[in-house]
């Protein structure tokens, strides 16, 4: 979101980040602001525990994993972060062994545009936060192995695999309960139609959110509630306040 405290600072911020999206790892290599990305993002992984490093067992499928590189854009098109994340190759799972059910965390696009439109009528704002560590990592309960990831194997253990205690990107396990649950017990209700929606009640006044995978838009009758949300959302994942919605899925807001 560009403001005009923001751009004084554009150009030294500007400068940190990559225009380019790379198709492979050999250019993420070569690129040193895509390396930190992709840090950033097996740093997050250490701090909540998600694998260990195990012998490649005998009796198991090893599955697959990718990067995936993209550019967060605003507005006007202009770069906001680089960001990169680990996929497992969930079309590898078998039924049965390496999974039970599966779920849809994506929210459908008519409830954003229906949501935007309400809140268009009762005149209030929007505001967006993204997730900057993944809050898909729930535990689940299946043995689930997956390779190193490319470009950052082992050189000391590289036969070696990584052994998944909570889900990453692309597994079929239900990735979005651990968020869902953290709504729930904190008096949302869920939406009847999409479950990506949440709504809570406080006297007259009424909170909605709508997750759309690491992507959360908010939007309140009265301004406390979203701040009280903000703070309580940021004292349990780690979290980057984005301000007033103004883009988001290609949809431009005013």
């Amino acid at each position: 979101m560009q403001t005009r405290s923001k751009l004084k600072n554009f150009y030294t911020f500007y400068a940190f980040l990559s225009n380019i999206e790379p198709k492979n790892v050999n250019e993420v290599l070569a690129n040193s602001y895509w390396v930190t990305a992709i840090q950033e993002e097996l740093h997050q992984f250490e701090r909540n525990k998600v694998w260990d490093l195990v012998p490649q067992p005998e009796d198991r499928s090893i599955i697959g994993i990718k990067w995936v590189f993209r550019n967060k854009l605003d507005e006007l098109g202009t770069v906001t972060r680089n960001k990169a994340r680990l996929v497992v190759q969930g079309y590898n799972q078998e039924q049965g062994i390496d999974y039970e059910e599966t779920f849809a965390p994506i929210a459908r696009i008519e409830t954003i545009r229906i949501l935007i439109a309400f809140a268009a009528h009762m005149e209030i704002k929007i505001y967006q936060m993204d997730v900057k560590s993944t809050f898909l990592n729930i535990y689940f309960k299946e043995k689930v192995y997956v390779m190193q990831p490319p470009g950052f194997e082992s050189k000391e253990y590289s036969n070696h695999v990584f052994k998944l205690d909570k889900a990453l990107y692309g597994l079929k396990q239900a990735p979005r309960e651990r968020l869902s649950n953290f709504l729930l017990e904190n008096s949302f209700r869920r939406g009847k139609v999409d479950n990506t929606l949440f709504l809570k009640s406080k006297g007259e006044h009424l909170l909605i959110v709508q997750v759309y995978v690491d992507d959360i838009i908010f939007g309140a009758t009265h301004n406390d509630l979203c701040n009280e949300f903000s703070k309580m959302m940021r004292s349990e994942f780690e979290m980057n306040m984005m301000g007033e919605l103004n883009f988001f899925l290609g949809l431009q807001v005013k």
